[in-house]
């Protein structure tokens, strides 16, 4: 790669960069913030039955799929997910009561984005 002479934060910025003119500092709180919320236990695991379902995914459902994981914190993990606008909740008045979630068009995103993710690396842990 050549370097364009421009420098960002004391960095040479690369041809085809596509965070020219990003603060770096900037970014790595918000790779921060990212790693915080999707590392959490149970929290990917979460994700991917919701973007996998054309349905909402029911609170019962979530227990039976997160073996070893407690009820208090998968409750958690759903208002954090809520709180990050990455899921939406639904509640209904009925008896017993039931909860579903489903994800948002952010949320959406942010899936395609992981399994992108871990599409490369399973195409580079191949080598």
């Amino acid at each position: 790669m050549e370097t364009k002479g421009n420098e960002v934060n004391g960095l040479p910025m690369y041809n085809g960069c596509s965070f020219e003119g990003y603060d770096a500092s900037l970014l790595m709180k918000e790779t921060t913030r990212i790693r915080k919320l999707i590392t959490n236990r149970g929290t990917l695991e979460m994700l991917i039955p919701l973007c996998c379902s054309s349905r909402p995914v029911r609170y019962k459902d979530f227990r039976k799929l997160m073996k070893g994981i407690s009820s208090k914190t998968l409750a958690v993990r759903l208002k954090e997910l809520e709180a990050a606008k990455i899921l939406e909740r639904q509640a209904y008045n009925e008896i017993p009561p039931r909860v579903e979630y489903r994800l948002t068009s952010k949320g959406q995103e942010l899936v395609e984005s992981i399994i992108t993710l871990m599409n490369w690396m399973r195409k580079w842990s191949r080598s």
